[in-house]
């Protein structure tokens, strides 16, 4: 009586088990399953993974980082440039110095005015005029002062504000000291020019 023959598992439905050799082969090496199926071998080694460059090798640095490489092109910013606005020193120095003048002008000239007297007969005295003021006007005189002390801290704060916005201010104490010097002169002449004995003596002179 012969014993029963051993247990063996179930025959595939398709090929063969694996033998333990190519269920290894197949977990090192995930292509192993297409080399079995197209009859290559399996004890073939595998191609060599070059290594990894060194980090600054001229294979690894940028293109735009390399020697000789060009530099990147960087966009330009949207919208218009703003002016770079540099210091009017010869404006500035012009600006303060006509404004000195006029205010030592100004200081001189405001105690002439109160005695007008004086003031005019020294004027006639320079002019040639063989006269004499007889006295008054000291009104006129003061209105004069007054005109070009106001004159001048109008066109002072007015020169201010425009330094302050960095535009040219050289002109404002050159036309204002004219404008208010003018005005000043004209309110002068009023009682020379009313004095009949002055009149005469200046109209003398000019035939």
């Amino acid at each position: 009586m012969t014993g029963a023959a051993p247990d063996r598992p179930a025959r595939p439905e398709y090929g063969e088990y694996a033998t333990p050799e190519e269920q290894r082969a197949r977990i090192q090496q995930p292509d192993a399953t297409h080399a079995l199926s197209s009859g290559q071998s399996l004890d073939a080694p595998a191609a060599p993974v070059p290594p990894a460059p060194p980090y600054g090798s001229a294979s690894t640095t940028p293109p735009a980082l390399q020697p000789g490489a060009p530099a990147p092109v960087v966009p330009e910013a949207s919208g218009p440039a703003r002016p770079v606005r540099r210091p009017r020193t010869v404006d500035r120095i012009a600006t303060f110095a006509l404004l000195g003048y006029g205010l030592f002008n100004v200081l001189t000239s405001i105690p002439a005015f109160t005695e007008y007297s004086t003031y005019a007969n020294t004027l006639l005295d320079i002019m040639g005029v063989d006269a004499e003021f007889s006295g008054g006007g000291r009104g006129w005189g003061l209105a004069a002062a007054f005109v070009l002390g106001l004159g001048w801290l109008l066109t002072a704060t007015l020169t201010w504000l425009n330094l302050r916005r960095g535009r040219i201010t050289w002109w404002i104490p050159l036309v204002g000291g004219v404008v208010f010097t003018l005005t000043a002169s004209v309110l002068l002449m009023v009682p020379l020019f009313s004095d009949p004995t002055i009149w005469n003596a200046l109209v003398g002179s000019v035939g």
